[in-house]
């Protein structure tokens, strides 16, 4: 008997916690199409580099989630990803944000870069930069040089 007790109070219980209509804001993310990058004109070997990505973002619904990645060698493949909150009091912005992320180059291969910018007619657009990478050697000779 105080084991039924005690289930039909665990089961009550549960029912009365789990509010279907809860706080929780419903949301998705979505990809931001990438308007502007500032990428060095070339890399030096070992140094590290801060890669800044502008983009619109359409509302105050709109918050930075992360910077996504897909890396296959010295190509990578960059987007960047809001949190949307689907809320009826978003206030447009139509503002240019700027995030960034460090790049520690490695190697001496010339860096691929594929920075998103969206989807139109379903396929994917990419705004493709090149960087080249030279020895940290290289480049001290070329500075001693020019002074």
């Amino acid at each position: 008997m105080k084991k039924c007790i005690f289930l039909l109070l665990t089961f009550v219980g549960l029912l009365v916690s789990c509010n279907i209509d809860s706080d929780n804001p419903i949301m998705h993310t979505e990809f931001m199409p990438i308007t502007n990058v500032e990428v060095p004109e070339y890399f030096v070997q070992g140094q590290t580099y801060e890669i800044n990505m502008s983009y619109i973002k359409p509302s105050s619904c709109y918050v930075f989630n992360n910077i996504i990645f897909d890396i296959e060698g010295h190509e990578r493949t960059v987007a960047i990803l809001n949190t949307v909150y689907e809320d009826s009091n978003c206030i447009p912005e139509g503002e240019s944000t700027t995030v960034s992320f460090d790049l520690t180059v490695s190697g001496n291969e010339v860096y691929l870069f594929k920075f998103y910018q969206g989807s139109p007619d379903g396929v994917d657009q990419y705004h493709l930069v090149e960087v080249p990478v030279v020895d940290s050697r290289e480049y001290n000779s070329q500075a001693v040089e020019n002074k």
